[in-house]
């Protein structure tokens, strides 16, 4: 004799001839959407995390029979903004084997439509928190970053005394000949003075410190001697000795001067790299950042053997070892595209789901605050400057089509307005040459454009990779640097690019800026720079939801990796980060914190 509900299964659902199996399952699913509609009408204070984690086990146990996947985790009661248009907005997540399964709201936990749970389903409630895709950091230099983080800081230094004393405070103590390195140092931070060799000389080690943009170093006496730097020395294409009216050199270089000095500064060695790697993932994972695209410790005509080394003694040492937390996306120099050709011919592009081999990467130009950034017109402070070609360009054309042949994904560094426009005629060249593919090709930094350049990278569509922090700091030297017309119509065209269609993929260029996206969205969203309250050219102002595409979408687009993150989504992996605040409604007068990051549905920050 079938049941009382086994019969009213079949009352309602007008059928008859159901098997017993079919009548149960009818049963099951009709009790829980009983349930459901009971639990929404529930008192509230029945809603504490307990009761609303055991409600869902009970509701959806007898699901994980169905043919279902089972997740390892569900993660709900969350104010999920999956940055996927076909489902914005979700509540809750099921993630198995390190990617999602599904997303859905409140009720479609309760009645099974998420997931099935199984005897070992973890269910984590996040407390209403905001969540996000994991952020991807479009332009960093990783184990750069990570070494750096040892070096002498010298950011805040905020007069020549104040910057000639942390130098002086790393010697003491310090074994005779070690180098003394410092970075981060901005000459606008005490005026404009640019430093020279007298502020930093120590008679028993050599010094060199960099400035923020890492395009202008200075060393001292010893280095300059090192190095074979006298006043004779000719300067290198693109590349400047600076020198005093007498002709001696001052100690300041930019660009590919500076390859007379790292020749000679002792290269940090394989455990030192490898730490460094491991410190910036901490630091990168504390900030929200799963994953980064790493441009390697490459400067402008540096030894390009670099960063290549570094692939095969950092990242696929990590790889292998299972050490690795942050999914890297690598390029490397141009100079060097047959190399990487071969091995992305040999294992492909994506070496795990944590390490890809993105391409390559050359320098057209240098960078405004160094005065080497290629633009149209002349410096209006320095009216024989126009700025530096730091590649050649028939050597860049040359080597871009090649490049671009053997199918390597391309990225130029370009600042000035010229360097653009040049680079841009560059990759039209490769396009017409090489015939259509999907190659995304990225332009890096893309600072100052001509009036028809945004027209062009839609056009083409040429990803234009930005790093929003460089604006707080350039807005302090552009106006002086360009005139305040010039400055202010060509700089960071952010809502300019995206209006015409361009892809925005955002990041810091860590560790010229911070490794912190929300500070990228607060400079993108508000342009107000450092030590200023009004915003610099608001007419470039972006939403914060543009701002977060393109430190997720945006990011994972333009390196080919939008298939499997940048968007949370059925199949994607699961890297998310959960905030303190909703990044797109909370007030101005709040900064949001990352709570939590996620890597493959795993908490891999904090540790507890």
């Amino acid at each position: 004799m079938d049941s009382m509900g086994d019969s009213q299964c079949r009352m309602n659902d007008g059928i008859s001839g159901m098997g017993k199996k079919q009548r149960q399952l009818c049963c099951r699913m009709k009790l829980m959407v009983t349930m459901g509609v009971l639990i929404i009408f529930l008192p509230s204070w029945l809603f504490v995390p307990e009761t609303y984690r055991e409600l869902t086990r009970i509701l959806m146990r007898g699901l994980s029979g169905r043919g279902v996947e089972t997740a390892d985790t569900l993660f709900v009661n969350a104010t999920i903004w999956t940055g996927d248009a076909r489902q914005p907005w979700a509540q809750s997540m099921a993630v198995a084997n390190g990617r999602i399964l599904s997303l859905g709201n409140a009720s479609e936990v309760q009645t099974g439509q998420v997931a099935a749970i199984g005897p070992n389903t973890k269910i984590v409630d996040l407390e209403g928190k905001f969540v996000t895709p994991g952020l991807i950091d479009s332009h960093v230099h990783f184990i750069s970053g990570g070494l750096q983080m040892t070096y002498v800081q010298l950011g805040t230094a905020d007069s020549r005394a104040e910057f000639t004393r942390r130098l002086k405070l790393a010697a003491e103590g310090v074994n005779k000949g070690k180098w003394i390195v410092g970075v981060n140092w901005n000459h606008e931070n005490w005026g404009g003075e640019m430093p020279e060799a007298a502020w930093i000389d120590a008679p028993n080690h050599p010094v060199v410190a960099c400035r923020l943009d890492g395009h202008t170093c200075v060393v001292n006496s010893v280095a300059l001697a090192l190095a074979g730097i006298d006043r004779d020395t000719p300067e290198p294409s693109g590349g400047i000795i600076v020198k005093d009216p007498s002709g001696d050199p001052t100690g300041l270089l930019v660009d590919s001067a500076l390859t007379y000095v790292q020749k000679c500064i002792p290269q940090p060695s394989v455990e030192e790299r490898r730490a460094a790697y491991l410190r910036a993932s901490e630091l990168a994972l504390s900030n929200g950042v799963t994953g980064v695209v790493d441009f390697g410790r490459l400067t402008p005509m540096g030894p390009p053997e670099q960063p290549w080394d570094d692939l095969n003694d950092v990242y696929l040492w990590a790889d292998a070892a299972g050490l690795m937390r942050v999914r890297v996306i690598a390029f490397y120099p141009l100079q060097i595209w047959p190399t990487v050709a071969a091995f992305v011919k040999q294992r492909g592009n994506d070496v795990s789901q944590w390490l890809r081999v993105g391409g390559v990467k050359a320098f057209a130009d240098g960078s405004v605050g160094s005065g080497s950034a290629l633009f149209h017109q002349a410096y209006a402070d320095d009216k024989d400057n126009f700025g530096l070609h730091v590649a050649d360009p028939d050597w860049l054309l040359e080597a871009a089509l090649s490049a671009d042949e053997a199918n390597l994904q391309i990225a130029v560094h370009a600042i000035g307005d010229a360097a653009n426009d040049e680079v841009l005629s560059v990759f039209d060249a490769v396009k017409a040459s090489n015939g259509p593919r999907d190659r995304r090709l990225r332009m890096e930094h893309a600072q100052h454009l001509s009036a028809e350049a945004p027209k062009h990278f839609a056009r083409e569509n040429i990803i234009a990779s930005m790093q929003p922090d460089h604006l707080r700091d350039d807005a302090m030297f552009a106006v002086k640097r360009l005139g305040e017309d010039r400055a202010e119509r060509s700089s960071f065209l952010m809502k300019t690019l995206l209006s015409n269609g361009t892809v925005l993929a955002l990041g810091s260029d860590w560790m010229v800026a911070p490794l912190e996206p929300l500070g990228g969205i607060e400079a993108a969203t508000t342009r107000i720079p450092h030590g200023q309250s009004t915003p610099w050219n608001s007419e470039e102002i972006i939403s914060r939801e543009a701002a977060l595409i393109g430190y997720t979408w945006g990011s994972a687009y333009a390196c080919f990796r939008d298939a499997d993150v940048g968007t949370l989504s059925p199949s994607k992996f699961a890297d998310f980060v959960v905030f303190s605040d909703n990044l797109l409604t909370h007030p101005s007068s709040i900064k949001p914190t990352v709570l939590a990051t996620y890597v493959a549905g795993e908490r891999a920050y904090p540790i507890s």
